[in-house]
């Protein structure tokens, strides 16, 4: 009876083992779909041209180079808004917010994170872009900083709770007090786990469309100032992909395989942060 038990045991092991790898292979054929299809369309666009040229007329084959610079510039405002709000108020969270506070803090931390990112288009085209009288890379880039905070915060108050209570205890046993101990002993130890949630906080930033429907706007040209419409990629990529001109839907899939092949080197560099113990 024993033996039956054991083996029927390892049959229901292993059948569950080929339910989870099944269930492992379908979530992730979307993604290598993606992937592969991406890489087929876009590969026979990446030239140089497409890189260093603005986008051309139909018929004739330009490049992105003011959309892929628009969108760096883009969430590098974004960046410089964000990670310090995002950052100051997951430090707060795991460090100094009464129980109470922290619970609803991280309720609406969650909220936040859910709402449709068209909303917040809406909501800075409604705040930032009329009152600007005009599109702009500013009202783009607090649009994205809008999406990133919450990434920020719960990533860094993630983070922080990771970090052994021992460290904080030596800390205040040699005298620093709770301050000193957070910014000189606890952030310290988590700079790499700091540093990976502001990568994904970019990288999730990175490929937003429908908010900078509503306040980049897009351009055709370089960028002459923050205070006027700029290009994104993934505007350019919209534009392109809903024309009726081959050239330009050829164009949008090299596009997509740039902006992709961004976000999956920033994926890569958040990982190697985070490999072994993710703490530095």
């Amino acid at each position: 009876m024993k033996y039956k038990g054991l083996r029927l045991r390892k049959w229901k092991d292993r059948a569950f083992f080929v339910l989870l790898m099944l269930a492992t292979a379908l979530a992730l054929f979307p993604l290598l779909q993606i992937l592969v299809e991406a890489t087929i369309r876009g590969v026979p666009g990446f030239k140089v041209s497409f890189f260093t040229q603005l986008p051309a007329p139909v018929g004739i084959v330009g490049g992105m180079g003011n959309a892929i610079v628009g969108s760096l510039l883009i969430v590098g405002l974004a960046s410089a808004i964000a990670t310090p709000i995002g950052v100051c108020t997951g430090i707060y969270l795991s460090e100094y917010a009464p129980v109470r506070y922290a619970r609803v803090l991280r309720f609406l931390t969650d909220i936040w994170f859910g709402v449709p990112t068209i909303l917040v288009g809406l909501l800075v085209y409604g705040t930032v872009v009329l009152s600007m009288k005009g599109f702009s890379a500013w009202a783009g880039a607090i649009s994205l900083a809008f999406i990133m905070v919450p990434t920020l915060i719960r990533t860094t108050e993630r983070m922080l709770a990771l970090i052994p209570a021992i460290v904080r205890e030596g800390a205040l046993a040699l005298g620093a007090s709770p301050t000193q101990t957070v910014f000189l002993f606890v952030l310290p130890a988590a700079t790499r786990g700091l540093i990976t949630g502001v990568v994904l906080a970019v990288a999730r930033a990175l490929g937003e469309t429908a908010p900078l429907l509503f306040t980049a706007f897009g351009n055709n040209f370089w960028q002459s100032g923050l205070s006027s419409p700029i290009a994104a990629l993934p505007l350019q990529i919209f534009l392109y992909a809903t024309s009726p001109y081959p050239v330009w839907q050829a164009q949008a899939w090299t596009g997509a395989l740039t902006l992709l092949s961004i976000v999956v080197v920033l994926h890569a560099f958040a990982h190697f942060l985070t490999r072994g113990e993710g703490l530095s």
